[in-house]
């Protein structure tokens, strides 16, 4: 749900209350997902069974699967961000490097691929510098204008104590606003910042906002339910009734049966009417495994995530290992088309301050170029070859791209460049000329 509001109107605690609401009904959802995620999946909360009746509550956790096994395919490599100007590149990997950015963004993805979006938020430290943290939407939330852009407008962010007092921030393209705590919303005290912008980011997993794994929500639930009641078959037939019929049994008897597991029948003139046997219940174990295999397979294809655990994908060759991951490398490429244009807004606002970049450059974040790396097994040799094939016909800088093992290119573009003169220095130094044998004769 994106919320919207009319540019020209003003920004009063009654607006910033409503939103509030709207977003309180969104919590349910968020929360769902999140138990999900988490292991408190809906069959631990179901009603209880009969005491006579096995009871098992199993959870697979596909939900956190499916999360961690895309999140560690797009962005268990970190981000490799760089512009041509060295000095706005220094620049950038100063602040990357004083926020612990690859660990954040690393966070940011997988609280999108739970919730659908999630939010960063930039704000200046005691000691000026700009900082950025992440944020779930269970306390935030951004409103945009009503224009068809749908730029941000005010961003809130809240929290709710035991007597339903409301207090927080409200973050508009100027201003930090306060929410004292107290029963109804009010704007407080007002503090100005220079980001140019509203300075919460939302990052989404796709333009629906739509968890990773919540187009299979259903059938994961299924699963459980299912495996659940497997167990539970196995613990009926672990203590399947006795039936003994045409002979009667006292207690005695039914202890002795029960502790030296021996049944003796005498006394009856008919020992041929006695029936001993277990009483079984219809078997199902050919139709539950039908259900779970199909179940299993659906999860998979419709998440569009591997099965990383499949025996198959550590034998197939490199490009049928591609077409495995095709589905969920399309969900990466517009993953992170949303992430670039996160980032983009991030450092438009960064270097709209003198302290972190020179005015001269503040729009120099256009530049900034976004390298993206699928985190799969690599194959060095080849990599290394194709590298190799590429000199003479692209840049260095395309060239050493190739190659999964270079984290920062400028770096390392940088370090050969050094090394290079180094050698020509050590190739070109002055050797003192040896005599020349002529001159000796005539000397002599």
């Amino acid at each position: 749900m994106v919320f919207t509001h009319p540019r020209e109107e003003e920004i009063t605690a009654e607006v910033v209350e409503e939103f509030i609401d709207l977003h309180k009904a969104q919590l349910p959802r968020y929360t769902r997902l999140k138990d999900l995620y988490e292991s408190d999946a809906p069959i631990l909360h179901m009603d209880e069974k009969p005491e006579h009746k096995p009871d098992n509550r199993l959870v697979v956790n596909y939900a956190k699967y499916i999360t961690d096994t895309f999140n560690g395919y797009f962005i268990g490599i970190p981000v490799k961000i760089t512009h041509d100007n060295e000095g706005v590149n220094e620049r950038v990997n100063d602040f990357l490097r004083r926020n612990d950015t690859d660990d954040s963004v690393a966070e940011l993805s997988k609280m999108t691929s739970i919730y659908g979006h999630a939010f960063e938020y930039l704000y200046q430290d005691e000691e000026s510098d700009t900082c950025l943290i992440y944020n779930t939407p269970l306390d935030m939330f951004i409103v945009y204008d009503d224009t068809i852009a749908q730029k941000p407008l005010f961003a809130v962010r809240y929290k709710e104590n035991e007597e339903g007092q409301i207090s927080g921030q409200v973050f508009t393209e100027e201003k930090e606003i306060a929410i004292p705590e107290a029963d109804e919303v009010a704007l407080g005290d007002e503090t100005t910042h220079y980001y140019g912008n509203v300075p919460i980011i939302e990052y989404i997993e796709n333009e629906e906002r739509q968890s990773v794994f919540e187009s299979v929500e259903t059938m994961i639930n299924a699963y459980d339910k299912a495996l659940s009641e497997k167990a539970n078959d196995v613990d009926y037939f672990a203590d399947a009734y006795l039936a003994i019929l045409g002979a009667e049994i006292d207690e005695n008897g039914m202890a002795r049966i029960r502790d030296n597991r021996i049944i003796n029948m005498f006394g009856t003139d008919d020992v041929s009417k006695i029936i001993v046997e277990f009483l079984d219940k219809p078997d199902g174990d050919a139709s539950q495994e039908h259900l779970l295999d199909r179940l299993e397979k659906k999860i998979h294809k419709i998440s569009m995530t591997a099965d990383i655990n499949d025996e198959a994908i550590g034998a197939d060759s490199g490009v049928a290992l591609e077409f495995k991951l095709q589905p969920m490398k399309n969900l990466a490429v517009m993953k992170e088309r949303k992430f670039k244009s996160g980032m983009n807004r991030r450092f438009k606002m960064v270097f709209n301050l003198t302290t972190n970049m020179e005015a001269s450059k503040k729009d120099e974040w256009i530049h900034l170029n976004y390298k993206f790396t699928r985190n799969i097994p690599r194959n060095i040799a080849d990599e290394a070859e194709t590298a190799g094939k590429l000199q003479g016909i692209v840049s260095e800088e395309t060239q050493l791209g190739v190659l999964s093992m270079v984290e920062n290119i400028k770096e390392e573009m940088e370090r050969k460049r050094k090394e290079d003169e180094d050698r020509d220095e050590f190739v070109n130094r002055d050797i003192p000329n040896p005599p020349n044998q002529n001159e000796e004769d005539d000397e002599q």
